[in-house]
């Protein structure tokens, strides 16, 4: 695990050597955006990335091994970058609350529709799915 968390970091880099690494937690930094994962996206398996200011998923099909994604609390508005995430078909765990995507909607009409676009998922937002 490499914990990068609650620092003012804006981008992810440098991650080339890092070839064993399974959970990557950048929570409370500055991100704007989930590029730079390229060399571990074989095999990270967890990525903490709440608290940013990510709007845009572009990059995230890199992340092959993801079962777990963290990304409350950040920037993202759009069903068309949501959906992006269908291309991680090992994700079961996601935590997206409190991003504009959701606000409006009720909590049962945001895990139905989350769930109908990720049906393998097995938690959303802390929340088992039966």
């Amino acid at each position: 695990m490499l914990s990068l968390s609650t620092n003012i970091i804006e981008k992810i880099s440098n991650l080339d050597s890092l070839k064993n690494l399974k959970v990557l937690s950048l929570s409370r930094n500055n991100i704007k955006t989930l590029s730079g994962l390229d060399s571990i996206g074989d095999h990270l398996e967890e990525l903490w990335i709440s608290y940013n200011l990510i709007e845009k998923l572009k990059g995230v099909h890199v992340l092959r091994a993801l079962k777990v994604l963290y990304m409350g609390n950040n920037l993202v508005k759009d069903w068309n970058e949501f959906n992006r995430l269908q291309d991680l078909s090992n994700l079961e765990e996601l935590v997206f609350a409190n991003n504009p995507i959701n606000e409006n909607l009720e909590v049962e009409s945001w895990r139905s529709q989350v769930i109908r676009k990720l049906p393998q998922l097995k938690k959303l937002d802390a929340i088992p799915i039966m």
